[in-house]
């Protein structure tokens, strides 16, 4: 009986991600589009977030780390929500708790970290990518330390590509570590980028990604080999590495008419 059960839980949690990705046929899609620059290749997503709904996501009610896309999905179909984008929202520790600062419902989940250290979230200036209000912004940590109020949703990483309009000053145009690579960036007109890059690529060219073709004075790195994405359009839903912080856009399910179907 127990063997039952369990098998008639999973076959429901299947058949919900299946519709929940149905619905994903609804008016609210990725804007997404391939770019080549240098001879690599990108990826990148483009919301506004006046008018798209952009949060960021670790646990479930019970406080399980999500740890990739397909629970994700599965949650947000019980809160009659779907994913239109996710993609890994910030570095992580082994548990899959987020390094640095990490706020969801305006609830400040971990603390702001602003220590010099080890690894690429350490490489000052790290920063802060903010939503509140309806409004996104990135901002360098310490700046936002002293400076920010209370925000809705907000995840740390690091380092930042582009601080005020000038890549990271620690970037080398003639690096030699080539990686795929994922980050954020804001551009003057408050609409949020997301790039992840479908060929190993340099900081630096990263950066300048951000900054010279996005038009964005300021973004985030959000990580290397990790790098994952969830584009259901596209039918792309990486799960090769487990997740600590997402960053989602998501939708409402429609609510249905006993008489017509769905209603408007």
């Amino acid at each position: 009986m127990r063997i039952q059960r369990v098998f008639a839980r999973r076959l429901v949690a299947a058949i919900m991600l299946v519709i929940a990705t149905a619905c994903l046929s609804g008016p609210a899609t990725a804007a997404c589009r391939d770019l080549v620059v240098q001879s690599a290749g990108y990826t990148v997503c483009s919301f506004d977030p006046k008018t798209e709904e952009i949060r960021v996501y670790h646990s479930d009610p019970e406080g399980k780390p999500f740890s990739g896309f397909d629970a994700l999905v599965r949650q947000l179909w019980e809160e009659r929500h779907y994913l239109v984008f996710a993609t890994n929202g910030g570095m992580y520790h082994a548990d899959l708790s987020p390094v640095g600062l990490f706020v969801e419902y305006g609830v400040e989940r971990r603390p702001i970290s602003t220590k010099a250290g080890w690894g690429n979230f350490h490489l000052l200036p790290n920063g802060v990518f903010s939503l509140t209000d309806g409004k996104a912004a990135i901002t360098e940590s310490r700046c936002y330390a002293r400076r920010h109020g209370a925000a809705d949703y907000a995840t740390q990483s690091g380092p930042m590509l582009v601080i005020g309009g000038t890549m990271h000053p620690k970037f080398l145009p003639d690096s030699d570590s080539f990686k795929i690579r994922n980050g954020v960036g804001v551009d003057r007109d408050g609409k949020v980028h997301f790039v992840i890059s479908n060929t190993p690529v340099r900081l630096y060219d990263f950066a300048r990604l951000f900054r010279d073709t996005l038009g964005c004075p300021n973004a985030l790195y959000l990580d290397g080999t990790i790098s994952s994405a969830y584009i259901p359009e596209r039918g792309r839903r990486d799960r090769l590495f487990p997740l600590g912080p997402i960053i989602a856009v998501i939708g409402t399910v429609p609510q249905l008419s006993s008489s017509s179907g769905r209603t408007p």
